[in-house]
């Protein structure tokens, strides 16, 4: 009987022995995790390395400062090419865009018409002449009854008035002659200039009219030297303005590239400058004119240009890839001798030599972040791998990292 209570009371015991584990259990089950001894094989966790970054140091140089614009070039001669004389299209001798030279012949008009009218003129003259010849017989003849008293003075003169009236016939005859004889030659359709033809704008058995109001039959355009013309902005002409009219002008170095070419390959000069601002564009007109011996440049073309001001100056040069951009703001990342890098604030000028130009912001010779820029973040330290920057702003790549960035 004694047994058997004291099993009740031993299985009491371990009913409120298992519960008060379990309540203590759930209220510092929290700080037995975080107070849990550390085993002797743990070890803090190693802290952040510093973002590998390429760097460069900005460089110094003598250069020319150029300004940027846009053209169209333009031909310096241009000629629609009308008959001067009417008639059908007997031939036509050249080909569709091709080269022409001056007096070329280009088309033949009928020329019978025109060959007929100098036959008629040239016996015009012959009878006019045969008309002085008797005429100037004649007043030989009454020269001499003249002297013998045998004419009236009245007569004699009446013969030199026939003289005068057949030389003057003459003189009209050979004005119609030589009339019929232009007419004649203008059959011939020549060019009036050395260029590029375009299509001929009649066929062959056409019949076209003299002068203006006929069509044209073609038109041709100069090729060598060739104008582009482009607008400046008042800012720039000020700046250039001490030599834009004066001989100074051609002095200013023009350079020009086209869509298709790196950079600004062909050199020009000013040519003409116009005497007055667009004050709704607030710009003035400028025409440069370029030697076209290969003629490449064709009238019509979009045209990059650039005008330079001739005198060279220091100034702080980076690739562009070390730009940033932070809204409205243009920055770089300055590397320190501490390795922590400084945001900079910067401004900008034109490109020289595939290299930026920085008018204010940066010093020579300070180090800036040109690839990993995502990875710099101001005041924060990083790995520099110094870089070169050379005048035509190749890079160096971070060793492993084929992007560069």
């Amino acid at each position: 009987m004694e047994t058997g209570i004291s099993n009740r009371s031993r299985a009491k015991t371990l009913v409120r022995t298992s519960l008060a584990l379990a309540v203590a259990a759930a209220l510092g089950g929290g700080y037995a995790y975080f107070y849990a001894p550390v085993k002797a094989s743990q070890k803090p966790a190693a802290a952040p390395m510093a973002p590998p970054v390429s760097v460069a140091t900005a460089l110094e140089k003598q250069i020319v400062e150029f300004d940027e614009f846009s053209g169209r070039l333009e031909a310096i001669d241009k000629v629609e090419v009308r008959p001067r004389v009417a008639g059908f299209i007997e031939s036509i001798h050249f080909a569709p865009g091709a080269m022409v030279r001056k007096g070329d012949t280009l088309f033949v008009i009928d020329p019978k018409p025109y060959a007929a009218e100098v036959a008629r003129a040239e016996a015009q003259l012959a009878s006019a002449q045969a008309k002085l010849a008797l005429a100037a017989s004649e007043l030989a003849r009454a020269q001499r009854l003249l002297d013998d008293r045998a004419i009236a003075q009245r007569e004699f003169e009446g013969r030199v008035n026939a003289q005068r009236e057949a030389q003057a016939a003459i003189q009209s005859a050979q004005a119609v002659l030589d009339s019929a004889r232009l007419n004649l030659g203008y059959t011939r359709v020549t060019a009036p200039i050395s260029g590029r033809a375009s299509r001929a704008e009649v066929t062959v058995g056409n019949l076209v009219a003299a002068g203006a109001n006929g069509p044209a039959l073609t038109s041709i355009v100069s090729t060598s030297p060739i104008y582009a013309t482009f607008e400046v902005d008042e800012h720039t002409y000020l700046k250039y303005a001490g030599r834009a009219h004066g001989r100074g002008a051609r002095q200013l170095p023009v350079l020009l590239g086209l869509a298709n070419e790196q950079g600004y390959p062909r050199k020009g000069a000013i040519e003409f400058v116009d005497n007055r601002l667009d004050p709704q564009s607030g710009t003035i007109r400028v025409r440069a004119v370029f030697d076209n011996a290969d003629g490449v440049l064709t009238p019509g073309m979009f045209a990059r240009l650039k005008i330079g001001a001739g005198e060279a100056k220091a100034a702080v040069l980076v690739n562009d890839r070390a730009v940033g951009t932070d809204q409205s703001k243009r920055f770089v990342f300055v590397v320190g001798d501490d390795n922590k890098v400084a945001y900079r604030e910067v401004k900008l000028g034109p490109v020289v030599d595939g290299l930026r130009v920085v008018r204010e912001g940066l010093a020579p010779g300070e180090k800036i972040v040109v690839n990993g820029l995502q990875r710099a973040r101001p005041g924060a330290a990083v790995t520099p791998k110094l870089v070169d920057m050379n005048e035509k702003g190749e890079l160096a790549l971070w060793p492993g990292n084929g992007s560069g960035a």
